[in-house]
């Protein structure tokens, strides 16, 4: 019957996707991605799929606070083929535990506790063998613990009750604290017993109340037996050549490492939130610090493979940040993203912060993470500049400079340009003599140039600029002093030959 079944939703993936509802369907904004372009990547992610033997997938894209791309495939269920649709809930493993560092920044910003607190002042079990390690070595993966996927995973639904007896007893460590980092589930269920002892709830209920209803994540849980059997992605893994359904495990005292069950729909406003902190935008702007605060880390930096084909030749420098990993792409530049693995499910999540865009992606095949797809689909949209670093706005010192270099430049001539525009260092690190033998080197090289281009600020106080010339282009930069006045601490200029 599984075989059936299983040659049969083959032929569905083959041949068609399920569309998300209207609503979901949002409008693409700003016209700025062809509906061809959604195409080719839907299809990229339903081979992904297919190949790693993957029922369901739902994938989306979120821009400028909006789901502006959602498309499911596949089944929920390989018993009725109930086909995936963005109110499909799937669990999102260790995606989770951005929520559970959420959580910990809204008790640390209402004074509740310090990130460097000892986890004994709120966890008192812990006290006899565990009065070294902090509040930050949990949130980082710094307090030694034993790396602990497999295991971790199947204890989702351990009682309170248990927990307490579990954590009363020691926990053996694999390294002492603050040695290196090891990714600990348990970790981040110490953290889920902090919020709830500081909150006087468990931490779903806190976290539900704090950060779900404010966001209206109505579809949004820990308990997945609260979740209508019809709108369940039934977990499955593949093994023997076949689907073999994984059991359901209730939320318990380990859901703060990976127990949140969400629909593309829901999580979309999360991503959405999250982005909403790297930006200067209207409205809730007490919320910004703490958002960014997500991303920055106290573990140990980390060289890790980038996901996907886009790239094959480069790795990604990361650190973990506080529930999320916080890194710097040789492409899509500043990143945040983190997976999810768990018996049943997988899911991957990629936020490019400067652009104001988030892609993610959930499924139903045990430890089936979608990372590749995710990062493809990013890499071949910032490729093809249909996401963009948001435009810096040009401040008056940094204009105020990019008219001096330009001034330097046509006359050739420090004289001609006021000696309060350059800071003191200026001319110490290369005479003004040298400036100009310098120039009319360059200009000899480049031959006459269109200085029409403004500035591209890479802050208030920095950009670049490329003017087209004759014989090729000149690459610049400037950077601007920290003083009240606005002078140029830095400028190069540099020939580039055209292919």
């Amino acid at each position: 019957m599984i075989r059936k079944i299983f040659a049969g939703f083959a032929a569905i993936a083959l041949s068609m996707s399920h569309p998300v509802p209207a609503d979901a369907q949002a409008p693409i904004a700003s016209d700025n991605i062809p509906t061809a372009t959604f195409a080719k990547l839907d299809t990229d992610f339903q081979r992904w799929m297919q190949e790693n033997h993957v029922p369901g997938l739902v994938w989306g894209v979120v821009q400028d606070g909006k789901l502006i791309h959602a498309r499911a495939f596949g089944i929920t269920d390989i018993s009725t083929n109930t086909p995936v649709d963005a109110d499909t809930a799937f669990r999102i493993a260790s995606m989770s535990k951005a929520f559970t560092g959420y959580a910990i920044l809204k008790l640390r910003d209402r004074g509740m506790l310090r990130l460097d607190d000892p986890v004994s002042k709120h966890v008192p079990e812990i006290r006899k063998w565990g009065s070294d390690i902090t509040v930050a070595d949990l949130l980082y993966h710094n307090a030694g613990f034993v790396t602990d996927d497999p295991w971790g995973d199947r204890q989702q639904p351990m009682s309170e009750a248990d927990f307490t007896r579990f954590i009363s007893a020691p926990v053996p460590r694999n390294t002492s604290r603050g040695v290196r980092f090891e990714y600990s589930n348990f970790g981040y269920a110490l953290l889920g017993r902090i919020i709830s002892n500081k909150a006087k709830q468990n931490f779903a209920g806190f976290i539900g109340k704090e950060v779900f209803a404010p966001l209206g994540m109505k579809a949004t849980t820990y308990e997945v037996r609260d979740v209508a059997k019809q709108k369940l992605a039934l977990g499955y893994r593949w093994e023997d050549d076949r689907w073999t359904e994984e059991p359901t495990m209730a939320h318990g005292a380990f859901g703060s490492m990976g127990g949140v069950v969400t629909t593309a729909n829901d999580y979309a406003k999360w991503v959405a939130h999250l982005l909403t902190g790297f930006r200067e935008m209207p409205g809730d702007v007490v919320q910004y610090p703490m958002i960014r605060a997500m991303q920055t880390g106290g573990g140990f930096p980390q060289s890790r493979a980038r996901p996907g084909s886009g790239a094959p030749e480069c790795r990604v420098a990361a650190v973990y940040a506080k529930g999320l990993i916080s890194g710097n792409d040789c492409v899509l530049g500043p990143v945040l993203f983190h997976g999810g693995g768990f018996p049943g499910y997988g899911s991957h999540m990629l936020l490019i912060p400067e652009t104001g865009t988030g892609i993610f992606a959930l499924s139903n095949r045990t430890y089936a993470g979608p990372s590749a797809p995710v990062w493809d689909a990013a890499t071949a949209l910032y490729k093809a500049k249909l996401i963009k670093p948001y435009p810096t706005g040009e401040a008056a010192p940094l204009k105020s400079g990019y008219d001096v270099a330009g001034t330097f430049w046509t006359s050739g001539r420090i004289s001609a340009v006021n000696p309060k525009a350059f800071a003191m260092n200026f001319f110490m690190d290369r005479t003004a003599e040298n400036w100009e033998a310098f120039i009319a080197d360059l200009k000899a090289k480049s031959g006459d140039c269109e200085m029409r281009n403004a500035i591209n600020p890479t802050g208030a106080l920095s950009g670049s600029f490329r003017w087209k010339c004759a014989n090729g282009d000149i690459s610049g930069a400037i950077l601007m002093a920290p003083t009240n006045n606005a002078s140029i601490q830095s400028l190069r200029y540099d020939f580039v030959k055209r292919p």
